[in-house]
């Protein structure tokens, strides 16, 4: 394994931070517009989100079919809301879409539909799917010798599904170098905190006995240690599929919100909107 190390201009560090604010705000608006929305998971990969798109993932807005784009698939499909805001953002349809959002007869529901959203790689919604569904494409564009990867969001509280620990030895065992797999360790699930549901740590050890490089990330609100870990992810030379274990924080940047399980869903209100805003936008 080698790493390599991704470094920031202060200019591109503030230019991305303004990318997560925006994307913050857009899921805050987009909730008020739905009448509910997954505040905590969407806030706790924002900064992740901007750094795989805005540095890192290869894909062209202009032809989302492209063969030999690299393949962005969301295992948590409740936090579609903050990859839409990007995706209009860089030209895959229109900003106006993201008005429609969850209304009758628009491309963009609470969980992504392929079908409908120029950009996506995968219809997510049960979770437990997405690694297996990665490690078909990661297997199929090596056989195809193509150059794309495949990076695949997990939550934390996924972990626990049997069907991720399946796909995760398959991909050890075929060696996928092609394919990572960023886990959002964000301690909280639906219902609880992950550790008060199942348990599902040393995640690193777990990874390393399936065949897997692991990259630890301390802070995945960092946007200069964020962009080190997904480079070495994607870049690094690696012979086998790699993990990101990113540290984040449920509900991040909206303080009531932080490390609350109970902002997993949820819908804010006239008084709490105005809050929230107020300290995205501060």
């Amino acid at each position: 394994m080698t790493t390599t190390t991704l470094s920031l201009s202060t200019d591109e560090r503030a230019t991305l931070a303004e990318k997560a604010r925006m994307v913050r705000t857009e899921v805050v608006r987009l909730t008020e517009i739905a009448g509910s929305g997954h505040y905590g998971s969407a806030f706790s990969i924002a900064e992740l989100l901007v750094a795989l798109y805005y540095k890192l993932l290869r894909v062209r807005p202009n032809a989302p079919q492209w063969a030999d784009r690299d393949r962005f698939t969301m295992g948590k499909g409740h936090a579609a809301i903050a990859v839409y805001p990007i995706l209009a953002d860089l030209g895959f349809f229109p900003a106006s879409d993201l008005d429609t959002y969850t209304r009758l007869g628009s491309p963009l529901g609470d969980h992504p539909d392929m079908r409908k959203v120029k950009g996506a790689d995968f219809s997510s919604g049960s979770i437990g799917h997405n690694l297996s569904v990665s490690v078909g494409m990661a297997l199929a564009l090596r056989l195809r010798k193509s150059p794309a990867r495949v990076v695949c969001m997990l939550g934390d509280g996924e972990q626990g599904e049997g069907q991720i620990w399946e796909a995760a030895a398959s991909a050890g065992y075929r060696k996928l170098s092609n394919l990572v797999a960023i886990v959002d360790r964000n301690e909280v699930e639906s219902d609880d905190r992950c550790d008060a549901i199942l348990d599902m740590e040393p995640l690193d050890a777990k990874y390393r006995a399936f065949g897997w490089d692991v990259v630890h990330l301390r802070d995945g609100h960092d946007l200069q240690a964020v962009t080190a870990a997904l480079d070495d992810a994607l870049n690094g030379w690696h012979d086998k599929p790699v993990v990101v274990l990113a540290d984040t924080i449920a509900g991040k940047g909206v303080s009531f919100m932080e490390h609350a399980w109970q902002w997993h869903l949820g819908y804010l209100g006239p008084r709490d909107y105005e809050r929230a805003m107020k300290e995205l936008e501060a």
